[in-house]
């Protein structure tokens, strides 16, 4: 099943989620307003459209989050290559290696990686 497109207000939205779930309605709204400063009515709209997008449920005022923030950031990662470097990856490692100094533990992991995709 492809991950629903989460757009940068839902996404610290679910953030807040992730890191409370699963967390009263009315403990979210707070959170909400303090962190984001939205209001109540804006963060139960916000609550029944990732709702219906399958992204969360809210049962008896609890929210839980349907999908995981690894499989979010993942699709979101993924529309980004493909819409700003043309789906290629080296392009999208080499632009983020010259605005981000890489260090030689970051290098390493990166082989390593690499590394690990070729012996499979």
């Amino acid at each position: 099943m492809e991950t629903p497109k989460i757009f940068e207000s839902e996404y610290r939205f679910c953030l807040l989620l992730w890191e409370y779930e699963p967390i009263n309605s009315t403990h979210l709204a707070h959170l909400c307003r303090e962190n984001l400063g939205w209001s109540k009515a804006t963060t139960y709209t916000v609550l029944r459209r990732l709702a219906e997008r399958g992204i969360l449920k809210n049962e008896n005022a609890t929210v839980t989050s349907l999908v995981s923030k690894q499989e979010v950031q993942r699709s979101r990662l993924r529309q980004m290559v493909d819409e700003t470097f043309e789906g290629s990856v080296p392009a999208f490692i080499a632009a983020f290696s010259h605005s981000k100094q890489l260090t030689k533990q970051d290098r390493d992991q990166l082989r390593d990686l690499i590394n690990s995709y070729e012996e499979e």
